[in-house]
């Protein structure tokens, strides 16, 4: 089953909107933290989002490329801009499709359906990335790389395991063996100076996006992700 998500401040046309979607068996989620859109879209992985462009704080086009660093996933805005520059920006944004308000409810179907159907139909290329975030940290698993505030670093195969496993125990440690096992079939045949020589990389690579001391080295035990740039 399909998930839309709904970023639309009107309270009652984004009511409208989820009850008319979830007439046709898709799962509908309206945003809620609006300061955050990004944040939510992580949450809620949806496969395709209605997004407004007049929003408190940030406009829909501020939030449609925030969410194109990370995903390619279908946007259809939903606006009462009528003028074709807007129609425009928001193509240049990253949209995919623009809906003038008011509108007919079967209008805005047949684009979900559409868009859909040619996203994730039979004879679609699976173009949607998993994404996991920490504190703002992004891991983005179909580039194998790690962004933050908008600086993305390219990382290897085995750099990214690394960070990926410590960034799921975040403040915890984790121990060498496990590291080891997670990069190599058999563990006990690898100098244990190649997994110092890996996280050393991991540690330029994070540095390059001006996050400074994330891993912290646990003598005789192992390493540890430290969320330093959390407050930065």
């Amino acid at each position: 089953m399909h998930t839309i998500l709904i970023v639309e401040d009107d309270v009652k046309i984004a009511s409208m909107l989820k009850e008319h979607i979830e007439k046709y068996e898709y799962r509908a989620h309206i945003a809620e933290q609006f300061d955050d859109i990004k944040k939510e879209f992580i949450k809620c992985r949806p496969h395709l989002v209605l997004l407004d462009i007049n929003l408190p704080r940030f406009d829909g086009f501020y939030w449609c490329r925030q969410i194109r660093t990370i995903s390619l996933c279908p946007i259809i805005f939903i606006s009462a801009r009528s003028h074709e520059m807007n129609q425009i920006m928001a193509i240049e944004n990253g949209g995919d499709d623009y809906i003038t308000k008011p509108f007919h409810f079967d209008l805005v179907m047949a684009k979900i359906k559409s868009l859909l159907r040619r996203t994730y139909g039979p004879y679609a290329v699976p173009t949607e990335p998993h994404v996991y975030e920490v504190s703002g940290l992004y891991l983005l698993y179909d580039r194998h790389a790690v962004q933050w505030k908008e600086k993305t670093v390219e990382l290897t195969k085995k750099e990214f395991t690394l960070l990926e496993r410590l960034a799921k125990k975040s403040g915890k440690i984790v121990s060498r063996e496990e590291l080891l096992e997670s990069l190599w079939d058999d563990a006990e045949f690898v100098d244990d100076n190649t997994l110092s020589v890996n996280i050393t990389r991991v540690r330029k690579k994070l540095q390059q996006i001006g996050i400074e001391q994330a891993i912290e080295t646990v003598r005789g035990v192992g390493y540890k992700l430290v969320e330093t740039w959390r407050d930065l």
